[in-house]
């Protein structure tokens, strides 16, 4: 097990409120706590959320938890979850390798207390305003053209990206 679910978030303010840009994902296909939930009320998980200790694709949520691990955001290498799996290496350099904080396989299993997490988190700030002016208009514009993209057959609506805490502040 050489990787969790190494999340990522990237936000960005606009000028025009309620367009400012949230992003917060797992590097994963989804979320341990996911597993967690599946393996709690004896549901199996879908195909491509987690791999068992030989690298296989597993629909039991204990396995891919215990013996196993997560699958990168893509899935399999013919999904591209090589994209996921750069992803969550670039996430893994910057919270543990930078910060000097567990990192890979140094890091404890899940639910195993008998040492501490010791978890680290990386930060990167870009003033906008140091590139020129205009970056809050020009991405209240960009927000409204994602949220004015036509609907398909696959979603409903095209949601923008925005964590739902936002929606309770």
């Amino acid at each position: 097990r050489a990787m969790g679910t190494n999340p990522l978030t990237v936000a960005a303010p606009s000028s025009k409120p309620g367009d400012e840009f949230v992003l917060d994902m797992a590097t994963s296909a989804v979320a341990l706590g996911k597993l967690e939930m599946c393996r709690r009320r004896g549901l199996s998980i879908p195909d491509g959320w987690a791999a068992d200790g030989d690298g296989k694709s597993t629909n039991d949520p204990a396995v891919g938890i215990n013996k196993g691990a997560l699958m990168p955001l893509g899935g399999s290498e013919h999904t591209s979850g090589y994209k996921g799996y750069g992803l969550g290496m670039v996430v893994e350099l910057f919270c543990g390798i930078l910060s000097g904080a567990q990192y890979g396989s140094n890091i404890r299993q899940w639910m195993k207390t008998e040492r501490p997490a010791n978890l680290g988190q990386g930060f990167v700030a870009i003033d906008p305003n140091a590139f020129g002016f205009g970056f809050g208009e020009r991405l209240s514009d960009y927000m409204r053209m994602m949220r004015e993209l036509p609907r398909n057959r696959l979603a409903d609506r095209l949601g923008v990206a925005r964590m739902p805490v936002l929606k309770t502040l």
